[in-house]
């Protein structure tokens, strides 16, 4: 619940705490609110048993975290079974494997074999078709051959 308090705001309340209630009084408190916390985890277990048995031996492995929307997404996100392709879609996402293949291209390396055979047979057709070789150097000028101008590189 507090996850997110560090060392400086804690020592800020604390002393926060001393100021309101004084050195006398603040252990007084301190126990009404640690008992009062008691009894409000105590009454939600207790409601959350009686849902339980009232629901039925079908949902014994009922859990209330999973009413709460990003949990219920995780967990079917994260389950084993595929029923709706979403492996096929996430793995659809990464590029990782397209720009490798890209990355040898521009390099000049044979590209590793990849997972699927028809853009491996795309690549090779393509490579015969007439791609340009970006491994060529351009041919140099003459000597008494001015360099083209290109007025927008300046």
């Amino acid at each position: 619940m507090f996850n997110d308090i560090g060392a400086l705001e804690l020592l800020t309340l604390v002393v926060l705490a001393v100021l309101v209630f004084g050195p006398e009084k603040l252990p007084k408190v301190i126990q009404d609110v640690t008992r009062t916390i008691r009894k409000i985890r105590e009454f939600s277990d207790s409601a959350k048993e009686d849902i339980r048995s009232e629901l039925g031996p079908q949902f014994k492995d009922f859990e209330f975290e999973d009413l709460n929307p990003k949990t219920y997404i995780r967990k079917q996100l994260a389950s084993g079974d595929d029923e709706l392709g979403l492996k096929e879609i996430r793995e659809s996402f990464d590029l990782r494997k397209e720009m490798a293949e890209v990355t040898d291209a521009v390099n000049g390396r044979e590209s590793a074999p990849s997972a699927s055979a028809g853009t491996a047979a795309a690549a090779a057709s393509g490579a015969a078709a007439g791609a340009p070789d970006l491994l060529k150097k351009p041919a140099q000028p003459a000597k008494n051959e001015r360099p083209p101008f290109d007025a927008d590189a300046t």
